[in-house]
């Protein structure tokens, strides 16, 4: 019996020292918009890195955290980096207002700018070690991040989005729903697409994030005319040729193909696949440098 009660009692120890999604509830800033916050610091930790995972439209930070294919908890295990797990508080993500799509401008891209700031004092991480992924709406945040806060971010992967800007609300609403983007209709020249970038954050001259974009040759959600104009937009910035300089087929697996462009773009059409993406681990760790 003895014995079986310290059994017991350990098995309650570990359970309870075992790492679990935290929220954290004042991460300070002056955006206006709140949404929540949640920070995954794994048992061991064993990197000064950190992964911001922005959850799809319908969920929420505890959600996609427990989603059995968004495998940046694993991650987090495996390689011992924090992870950061903002939470909207709208549907999807605020991806259409001036205040988001604004370098501190007061939205949710301003908002998540503020715990990547929180995190990096807190958990004592790199500033050159803070990559961001999502797909879906959170797909679409992370190419605002990478457009408002090219200055926090190292590295972006997202999995079936649409460019930086292209679901810009005409009525200024915060949250709005674009069938003209989703629907592939929003086309532009790269210099144009560039100039949507340059615009959410005036004057800023320095390093920009490496991008990494995923679609499906089937995704009916948002249209895979999406990839093509996320292309054009990031190829721009970066100043480099929609023309790949190394494409790989079957790559990270069969029927995905891996296009270069450059060091800092890359992009993987996955023919057949619908919306949205599955994460890849590896691909995108292997992106990040992690």
């Amino acid at each position: 019996m003895h014995f079986q009660s310290l059994a017991t009692a350990l098995a309650l120890c570990s359970t309870t020292l075992a790492a679990q999604l935290t929220q954290v509830s004042n991460y300070g800033g002056s955006a206006k918009a709140k949404p929540g916050m949640w920070v995954y610091q794994p048992d061991s930790v064993k990197s000064d890195a950190l992964v911001v995972a922005i959850h799809s439209c319908q969920s929420s930070a505890q959600k996609y955290f427990a989603n059995s294919k968004i495998p940046w908890k694993q991650g987090s295990d495996r390689k011992g980096y924090v992870s950061v797990w903002p939470s909207s508080t709208t549907e999807c993500w605020d991806v259409s207002s001036k205040s988001t799509l604004t370098h501190d401008g007061g939205g949710d891209s301003n908002a998540i700018a503020n715990m990547i700031k929180y995190a990096i004092t807190q958990y004592k991480i790199d500033p050159k070690k803070v990559f961001v992924t999502g797909g879906s709406s959170g797909a679409m945040m992370s190419n605002v991040m990478a457009a408002t806060y090219p200055d926090l971010i190292t590295a972006v992967s997202l999995y079936s989005g649409v460019p930086a800007g292209c679901f810009v609300s005409s009525s200024g609403a915060s949250a709005a729903w674009n069938n003209t983007c989703s629907g592939g209709s929003s086309t532009a020249t790269g210099q144009k697409w560039g100039d949507v970038v340059r615009a959410m954050y005036p004057g800023y001259n320095g390093t920009r994030p490496k991008i990494q974009f995923w679609h499906g040759s089937a995704d009916t959600t948002l249209s895979p005319n999406n990839y093509k104009e996320t292309l054009k937009q990031w190829t721009n910035v970066f100043g480099v040729s929609e023309t790949p300089t190394s494409s790989k087929p079957d790559t990270p697996e069969k029927n995905y193909r891996t296009d270069d462009f450059g060091p800092d773009v890359e992009g993987i059409w996955a023919q057949g696949v619908g919306h949205s993406v599955p994460s890849h681990l590896d691909a995108s760790e292997a992106w990040f440098g992690l």
